[in-house]
């Protein structure tokens, strides 16, 4: 039977991530992650639950956790569920789930936006550059109904590596 263990959540961060080092010198950071959920209730009311989840990344990864985010920073991390096991100083067995981050990316606007940032830094709209050359425009064949109609759109696509994207 396969096995797949694979988590994708993009949440607030709950906390300013701990950054500690492990005997091989190996970057270690923990954070909390507030992942919301909204919805309707069937009497019609708006609801929402808040899940808590610890996050913990190393190496590399950990250091730009720690250099870029800070309590409420938005991110996205994908990684797998891991179960820690230990045993408390009553005695008592403990276990909790945490996310070992294996991949993360930075979501939301950036720091000091909308506060004197650059155009494209976050704040403001969004201007799309001219392009560098002339939108492709595909040859039309003429029509035979005659010079006042309009032609058909033609059917041929693009060349392949044009950079015009309608969207």
């Amino acid at each position: 039977m396969a096995n797949y263990n694979k988590v994708i959540l993009v949440g607030n961060l709950t906390r300013d991530p701990e950054l500690r080092r492990l005997p091989s010198d190996t970057s270690v950071v923990d954070f909390g992650l507030a992942v919301n959920r909204k919805w309707r209730s069937a009497d019609g009311q708006q609801r929402e639950d808040v899940c808590f989840i610890d996050c913990c990344a190393f190496g590399k990864q950990a250091d730009t956790i720690k250099q870029y985010c800070s309590k409420g920073k938005q991110l996205l991390v994908e990684g797998r569920l891991h179960l820690d096991r230990w045993d408390g100083k009553d005695g008592q067995k403990h276990s909790k789930h945490k996310i070992m981050v294996e991949n993360f990316q930075f979501v939301g606007a950036p720091a000091g936006a909308g506060q004197g940032a650059a155009p494209g830094a976050g704040g403001g709209q969004y201007q799309r550059p001219a392009p560098a050359q002339a939108p492709y425009q595909a040859q039309q064949p003429q029509s035979q109904a005659g010079a006042d109609e309009p032609a058909p759109p033609s059917m041929e696509e693009p060349p392949p590596g044009g950079d015009d994207i309608p969207f």
